[in-house]
């Protein structure tokens, strides 16, 4: 008897789905723990020693929260995204200064974070601030020492333009290369007294900068918005490629992959070559060849 088009179709599902759950147990080393809740956990990542490439890799994952919440080595810094091509996406406090409206102090909340090795993408973040008497600081001394900031004023809610960080509600300006911290601090000019009505706060953040878009209606209370993602980048050793190939033993780079020098600071990544797809920081990581 012919099998039914409705039951082909359904076992090549089912076999897709098992190929992709099995690409996806690839990632880490056999028998580490690949996943934290919604987060998967690749090699040279790990929760565990034994798991992991070096201890920066370390990754820890609570078990006690529903879902389970991965982070970057023994901190509170929260990872919601690792990328084998050299990425992890983290979660940040967004920072903020107060005020009453007599221009007294108000609620306050001060950021500041140590990446460890991880150095910020200074092509993918940018550093906001939002507020009509508000110029923000922010800067480091992990890696780069840097400090950087902007400034942003507004007399009434009508002036800002909706989407647009020029300065007027809001402002922003990028990241350096090889900064591996950052601490924000805030000023006021008339401590928001002349426009408290509609922007009582200041605000200030590092953040993805697609993942941030201003409206005027962030000046109020910045829409209870507590935390935005950051992008930051990973590589592996402290050489470049060449110095790096002549180690096989230490050597990260796997069968089928390529290696290419970090440019956010030292180190190398690797990526699998052109037609094969996995993890190409395992031994046979990297499979099928597809002639491309």
């Amino acid at each position: 008897m012919a099998m039914s088009l409705p039951l082909i179709f359904l076992q090549l599902v089912l076999a897709w789905l098992l190929g992709a759950a099995a690409m996806a147990a690839s990632q880490a080393l056999p028998g580490c723990e690949n996943r934290c809740g919604n987060v998967s956990i690749p090699y040279p990542f790990g929760t565990r020693e034994g798991c992991y490439m070096d201890s920066p890799f370390l990754v820890t994952c609570n078990k006690s929260s529903n879902p389970p919440i991965l982070y970057l080595t023994l901190s509170t810094i929260e990872v919601t995204d690792i990328f084998l091509w050299g990425a992890l996406r983290i979660s940040s406090w967004i920072g903020y200064d107060c005020y009453d409206a007599q221009g007294g102090p108000g609620d306050e909340f001060t950021t500041w974070m140590n990446l460890f090795r991880f150095p910020i993408s200074n092509t993918r973040n940018k550093f906001t601030a939002v507020g009509c008497d508000t110029y923000a600081v922010v800067n480091g001394v992990q890696g780069r020492k840097y400090t950087t900031g902007c400034l942003s004023l507004c007399d009434s809610i009508d002036n800002v333009i909706n989407g647009s960080c020029s300065g007027i509600g809001c402002c922003q300006t990028s990241i350096p290369k090889e900064v591996r911290s950052f601490n924000i601090t805030f000023g006021s000019y008339e401590n928001h007294t002349n426009v408290w009505d509609f922007n009582p706060c200041s605000y200030a953040f590092v953040a993805e900068e697609a993942a941030y878009n201003f409206s005027s209606l962030d000046l109020a209370n910045l829409q209870n918005q507590e935390k935005l993602p950051v992008m930051l980048d990973w590589s592996v050793g402290n050489e470049t490629c060449d110095e790096a190939r002549k180690n096989q033993t230490s050597y990260a780079c796997k069968e089928n992959s390529e290696c290419y020098n970090f440019d956010n600071g030292p180190g190398y990544r690797c990526n699998c070559s052109k037609g094969y797809e996995g993890n190409p920081y395992l031994s046979n990581g990297c499979q099928g060849n597809h002639n491309f």
